[in-house]
């Protein structure tokens, strides 16, 4: 086992504990920004559909039922664009961290073979590669990346932590390189329902891969867009020559998604009204923040989607954490996603409306 666990790097969050002491420490208690996590109820019509699939004493199936099925390729049209998608494209997984953690593994990635990811990004996608013993590289531009041994390209748009949300053009080229190159692309879009000053373009869209699903697979979940962070309720859609091994893997590993969880994403992906409700609250708690930080002496920079404010006082990530930690607010330092953001923090919009308001009167000058 500690052959397994010495791959991997220390887990970044046990290095916040003693700031989350401090910001814990404060008079009227702490407000945390730090991780992503939900904090508003899950609809009442998920979870209905939860309480109604309860009584499932059978294994379910790891490629899910065909209600499940039909549900992500109806959505995957309606929301993205897609054409022509059938349940040969798509594959439920059991949260989308479990997802991108061992995909190198399961596409018998190994020493040799590289994984690339962004210059800032989730950490777990370099945990992946190491899990795998594959090589794991960060890049700007991909398209600028050596090919020779890379099988596995991440993108992630709209970026966590920053924000940032590649165009259409940029997909586009970047697909078209990846395809003369026989790499294979791996789209993170879990964020692609909260765009605030960009509208977020998944390259399951005709205009970016012209058609074809060759070569590309999207990452979808459902723990932002529908509360479901504690359901782990996630798919993939895309390539069906990806897909379908992926699939025969999985049923051997038992990775399932419980029947009950299926049954309720059916009812979260057939319904928009709640996730229109649910960006109205991060809309309000963004524009809060953000005008809480800039009038604080904070730059933001990107930021034009997802969960997150990326900001930056132009001094250490932890120098900044701790001066907030000191006013009660804990925030995720830049350098737990890589060291070009040692200068930034990535302040969550995953707060109680009245924490969000504590958290901006003690940002006020």
């Amino acid at each position: 086992m500690s052959a397994v666990s010495d791959r991997l790097p220390t887990f970044p969050w046990d290095k916040l504990e003693p700031y989350k002491k401090t910001a814990a420490a404060h008079a009227d208690g702490i407000v945390d920004l730090s991780v992503g996590t939900p904090v508003d109820p899950v609809p009442e019509l998920i979870q209905k559909a939860l309480i109604a699939a309860a009584d499932s004493p059978g294994y379910p199936t790891v490629w899910g039922t065909p209600e499940l099925r039909d549900a992500i390729t109806r959505w995957v049209e309606h929301r993205l664009g897609a054409r022509g998608v059938t349940h040969r494209h798509v594959l439920p997984v059991v949260g989308s961290k479990e997802l991108v953690a061992w995909l190198p593994t399961q596409l018998g990635l190994g020493p040799g073979d590289k994984v690339a990811f962004p210059r800032l990004a989730y950490p777990t996608y370099e945990v992946g590669a190491r899990l795998a013993r594959a090589e794991h590289v960060a890049y700007d531009d991909p398209t600028e990346l050596d090919p020779a041994g890379l099988k596995l390209l991440w993108l992630n748009s709209p970026s966590n932590p920053t924000g940032r949300v590649l165009s259409q053009e940029e997909l586009t080229r970047i697909v078209a390189w990846a395809r003369e190159h026989g790499v294979l692309v791996l789209s993170d879009e879990c964020y692609i329902e909260l765009g605030w000053e960009a509208d977020p373009v998944s390259v399951l869209h005709p205009d970016v891969n012209g058609g074809s699903y060759d070569g590309i697979v999207a990452v979808h979940s459902l723990s932002k867009r529908s509360n479901l962070a504690g359901y782990r309720a996630a798919f993939l859609a895309g390539d069906p020559a990806v897909l379908g091994p992926l699939l025969q893997i999985r049923k051997h590993g038992g990775m399932m998604t419980s029947a009950p969880t299926q049954a309720a994403v059916v009812a979260a992906l057939g319904d928009d009204e709640h996730v229109r409700v649910q960006r109205e609250r991060y809309a309000a708690r963004r524009a809060v923040l953000r005008e809480a930080l800039l009038a604080h002496g904070f730059r933001i920079e990107h930021s034009e989607a997802s969960l997150y404010l990326w900001a930056t006082r132009d001094e250490s990530c932890w120098d900044t954490v701790a001066h907030l930690a000191d006013r009660g607010i804990l925030v995720a330092p830049g350098d737990f996603y890589g060291p070009a953001g040692d200068t930034f923090v990535r302040v969550a919009l995953t707060a109680t409306d009245d924490r969000i308001r504590t958290a901006a009167h003690r940002l006020t000058p």
